[in-house]
């Protein structure tokens, strides 16, 4: 059979040189890279048809041996390392660029797209490196971890077990629910927001990254309307409101 030259797409990363060979079916693969010179050779379907195909380049730089690549039905995709991670002004050492080799525009980017990659994968790997050595010096975190899982399982079953009850004397008692709603949930309420004060402690001791100022302030708010207004105002336990504002606080909190 006559042995002819595949169509032979490049693109280029700072430490990568990427080949996309267009062959389909391609079997009997021999690529190897010897001297510094990528040697091709393979059968497949190509644009003449079914037949014999290779073809060699030689590098403008010195390459590391190593060859990754990969056949498909379409194509055969390799990718080599350079030896020095920089960028390449052309990928062949000659600087007539041969008739088989064309860019690789769905990969191609240009110079300083390139920097902008690389920069971002530098910092992606420092932030990884940082994460993990965070971790790694955290002797704490497993407790930690259990202790913020304990506390929001407390305050959920807590807040359920008021709005529950809240439900059900309403379905049951109607309006007349409203009124006495202060003295049947009061308890329940009181221990939950007194456990609320750690939501300030939290993020003092770092073991949650939320704002220690916005919290104070929230936390603060609720526990003037629990304990001054409706606690230490008995004209207000009897009020309608009561219902209305320990329902919505309920639902919140669940939700939260």
């Amino acid at each position: 059979m006559q042995i002819l030259t595949p169509h032979v797409y490049w693109a280029q990363r700072h430490g990568e040189i990427y080949l996309r060979v267009e062959l389909s079916d391609a079997k009997n693969l021999d690529i190897s890279l010897e001297n510094n010179t990528l040697q091709f050779r393979a059968q497949g379907h190509g644009a003449k048809g079914d037949n014999d195909y290779e073809f060699s380049l030689e590098f403008l730089e010195a390459v590391r041996p190593e060859i990754n690549h990969k056949s498909t039905q379409r194509q055969v995709d390799i990718k080599i390392r350079k030896q020095e991670e920089r960028w390449w002004d052309r990928l062949t050492l000659q600087q007539k660029k041969p008739l088989f080799l064309a860019p690789d525009f769905d990969r191609w980017v240009d110079e300083s797209d390139a920097e902008t990659e690389l920069q971002a994968k530098e910092e992606e790997r420092i932030n990884k490196i940082s994460v993990e050595s965070r971790v790694r010096n955290d002797p704490y975190l497993g407790l930690k971890k259990g202790y913020l899982f304990m506390y929001n399982l407390v305050q959920f079953l807590g807040f359920s077990w008021i709005f529950v009850n809240m439900t059900v004397r309403l379905f049951i008692l109607g309006q007349d629910s409203f009124y006495d709603t202060f003295h049947t949930t009061a308890d329940m309420m009181y221990f939950c927001q007194m456990m609320a004060v750690l939501e300030v402690v939290n993020p003092l001791l770092g073991l949650v990254k939320t704002g220690v100022f916005p919290v104070f302030i929230q936390v603060t708010g609720r526990n003037v309307i629990l304990f001054v207004i409706f606690g230490s105002l008995e004209q207000m336990q009897s009020k309608p409101v009561v219902f209305f504002v320990f329902y919505l606080w309920s639902s919140i909190e669940i939700f939260r």
